[in-house]
């Protein structure tokens, strides 16, 4: 039985890859986006409109689901936004704003799903986190925590539904070359302490993007961790720098890799 797959933020990159792929091998994948009719109708998915920061849109598209395919058997949280600035200046309500997208609203459909994959006595979700996530990067605070803050939320449900057969692990990406940064919150630059060097680091996050791998990296991954029968909690894909700097985390002092960043950083 080909498996149903659920992928939110599937109208363009990692999530629209992913969902291609999957599609192409064997699942059937309903994809979602805020603004389906402004793309092309995708030939091997369905897109449909989902406001993840709504709980009645989350429930309908459940629903809609639920009626043509009788059951989801895969959830890939893959929606997120980033957000940049410095955390002086960076507006609450935009931080607000972003784990309403990143944390608070996949944690909604989170819960709509697990009844139907317990009923169902199986189910596999990936949460898609960030290498970012795993330690504080400089103007990208709010991102950061945002996205530590989902793997370690990940952590904690996965141990309380496991016994039902569900299986639920993170997949933390790197720098991949896809649209993120032109939708990106980016605060005002203003004429203070931080704008020389917050300008100059928003130069470097985009050149990291747009010289970013190649994201169909990130949906064979996503394949192989839904062929795997007991997954890890965590998977990351990405550069061998990007991977490698997580190891460094774990194992330098506070204060020797706080100073390797500010360097890298150039503050």
């Amino acid at each position: 039985m080909n498996r149903v797959v659920l992928i939110t933020g599937a109208s363009s990159g990692i999530g629209k890859i992913t969902a291609e792929y999957l599609s192409k091998n064997g699942f059937i994948v309903y994809g979602t986006s805020r603004n389906p009719n402004n793309y092309p109708k995708p030939l091997n998915y369905n897109l449909f409109h989902l406001e993840i920061n709504d709980i009645l849109s989350i429930k309908n598209l459940i629903k809609k689901i639920i009626l043509i395919e009788k059951r989801i058997d895969v959830l890939i949280n893959n929606a997120g936004v980033g957000i940049t600035g410095p955390g002086e200046e960076t507006s609450v309500n935009e931080m607000k704003n972003n784990f309403n997208t990143n944390f608070f609203g996949p944690i909604q459909l989170i819960q709509e799903v697990l009844p139907i994959m317990r009923k169902n006595k199986s189910g596999y979700i990936i949460n898609i986190t960030s290498i970012a996530g795993y330690f504080g990067l400089p103007f990208r605070g709010c991102y950061s925590a945002s996205k530590a803050a989902f793997g370690v939320f990940t952590e904690s449900i996965r141990m309380e539904v496991k016994k039902n057969g569900i299986n639920i692990c993170t997949l933390a990406p790197g720098e991949y070359s896809t649209d993120i940064a032109t939708r990106r919150y980016h605060s005002p630059i203003k004429n203070g302490v931080y704008k020389q060097v917050y300008e100059k680091s928003l130069i470097k996050m985009n050149e990291h993007v747009e010289n970013g791998d190649d994201p169909s990296e990130v949906a064979l991954k996503i394949f192989k961790i839904l062929n795997v029968n007991n997954p890890k909690v965590h998977y990351k894909v990405g550069s061998w720098l990007q991977k490698f700097s997580i190891f460094l985390k774990k194992i330098l002092p506070d204060f020797l890799f706080e100073k390797i960043l500010m360097l890298f950083y150039k503050l």
